[in-house]
């Protein structure tokens, strides 16, 4: 009986032929092939990932910072977040009111003062754009100690003081939203009734088209003031403090903000100092504060707002100090408001020409100057100090801004000058009542001819007083 057992076909020549072929080319080829990189070699690169976590990273910030900066705090909210060398600041002060204009609302000027009210040297500092009093506390207590009443205020837009105000603009409506809004003026009128007659008899409603309206808002305006404003509220300063005749201090742009006043205002001035003022020009570059991503990269960063007081305005600043600085300037829209000051500066102010007016000559100056910033910058001081042929020159150890370690020495200098200054008393006028005058004219009527040369004489004297900060009281003479 034979056996049939099935058995799997063994492969075809042809079919191992076509099978050999691909494995038998590597064997043929002597050289390896170059391994290509993959994708996933990129994928896993550490440095990809950084780099596109940095960029994330500081988008996010940027984009945190634009919105942040949009969002105003109300007054209230931004006080209680200030730190508490500010509030102590703060604390010290007084606020005055001033008005620049008839048709304009009233601006708080904040103040402080240290130091005898009826001493006999009244200094008045006035800080320049971007800086404010908190920069002079120091040079303000040094000057009380010496006895000296000195006085340090926040301009309008600056610190303290009143950086924003309302005013009501009248503005013509025009346009299809005017139309839209009369139409619905006039059927909030009328009533509903009558617009419905309207429709149904002529097909519109019939209103007041060609009426021009022209309606009044309430606008809310940063505190731009100009040299002439400025100058109204040093006068008013000056009177409501009874400071006059004052030892002026300017610093940095002050000078040119001032200089007008100072030339027209002769009689409330015994003398003025120029602190680091240069003619045109600020110590804190303006043109960072307009630039739109740029100014919120500063005042959005406290490091970074360092650096920028630390390379323009003062050799070595504190964290809180600088802090401070920064988070007056950017508060309630302190930024656009010392930005508008600044476009008003007059960039032609010649010191020569100022020097040589007549309100100006004669008067007492001196020139208190940073050395140690630079050459050329202690070159500058010494040129505005030739320009002013009575100022005396001085330098000092700081910056353009006034810092803690050399405060003591600004206010030294300013100390001697004002106190080697001739001292000058007021004298006032007292007023008697009419009924009480006319009993004394009775009582004297005896030997009134008697008396009559020494009445006279006491009659020059009860008009020696002084110009009130309108110009409309009495001169002085020293």
């Amino acid at each position: 009986m034979a056996i049939i057992t099935e058995e799997p076909d063994s492969p075809s020549p042809l079919k191992q032929r076509k099978t050999l072929k691909p494995t038998s080319k590597p064997s043929q080829s002597t050289a390896p092939e170059p391994i290509k990189p993959t994708k996933t070699t990129n994928a896993t690169n550490p440095f990809h990932f950084w780099f596109y976590f940095t960029i994330s990273v500081s988008l996010v910030t940027l984009i945190f910072m634009i919105l942040t900066s949009l969002y105003t705090q109300d007054p209230k909210t931004w006080f209680l977040s200030l730190p508490l060398n500010l509030r102590q600041h703060y604390a010290k002060g007084r606020n005055i009111k001033v008005q620049t204009a008839p048709n304009q609302p009233q601006i708080e000027v904040f103040a402080i003062q240290e130091g005898p009210s009826k001493s006999s040297d009244q200094v008045l500092i006035v800080h320049g754009l971007g800086c404010s009093s908190f920069a002079f506390q120091k040079v303000v207590n040094f000057l009380g100690v010496r006895g000296v009443h000195a006085v340090a205020i926040d301009l309008p837009g600056s610190g303290f003081s009143d950086k924003t105000m309302v005013v009501e603009e009248e503005h013509v409506d025009d346009g299809v939203l005017r139309r839209l809004k009369d139409m619905y003026n006039e059927i909030q009128e009328k009533g509903i009734f009558w617009g419905f007659d309207q429709l149904v008899e002529q097909g519109y409603v019939n209103y007041e088209e060609n009426k021009i309206r022209v309606s009044k808002r309430n606008v809310v305006k940063a505190v731009d003031l100009g040299p002439e404003e400025i100058g109204k509220v040093l006068g008013q300063v000056i009177d409501t403090m009874g400071l006059s005749p004052v030892d002026l201090v300017l610093h940095d742009s002050a000078l040119g903000l001032t200089a007008n006043w100072v030339s027209e205002n002769r009689g409330l001035l015994r003398s003025v100092v120029v602190l680091d003022s240069a003619p045109t020009g600020t110590a804190l570059p303006l043109w960072v504060l307009e630039m739109p991503v740029l100014r919120d990269a500063v005042l959005g960063l406290g490091f970074a707002f360092r650096r920028l007081l630390g390379t323009c305005c003062s050799r070595s600043v504190g964290n809180l100090e600088a802090e401070g600085h920064r988070i007056l300037l950017k508060g309630r829209d302190g930024r656009r408001a010392v930005v508008g000051m600044g476009k008003s500066l007059n960039c032609s102010f010649d010191l020569n020409e100022w020097a040589a007016l007549d309100g100006v000559k004669g008067l007492p100056m001196q020139v208190i100057w940073s050395d140690a910033l630079s050459k050329e910058w202690t070159e500058e001081g010494r040129q505005v100090a030739d320009a002013i042929p009575q100022a005396k020159f001085i330098s000092h150890s700081g910056g353009r801004w006034p810092q803690e370690h050399n405060s003591e020495e600004i206010a030294e200098s300013i100390y001697q000058f004002v106190s080697s200054l001739p001292k000058n008393v007021k004298q006032t006028e007292e007023t008697v009542p009419e009924h009480v005058q006319t009993m004394s004219d009775e009582a004297k009527s005896g030997d009134h001819h008697h008396h009559h040369g020494h009445d006279s004489h006491g009659h020059e004297h009860a008009h020696a007083g002084y110009m009130d900060a309108y110009g409309l009281g009495q001169e002085w003479a020293m």
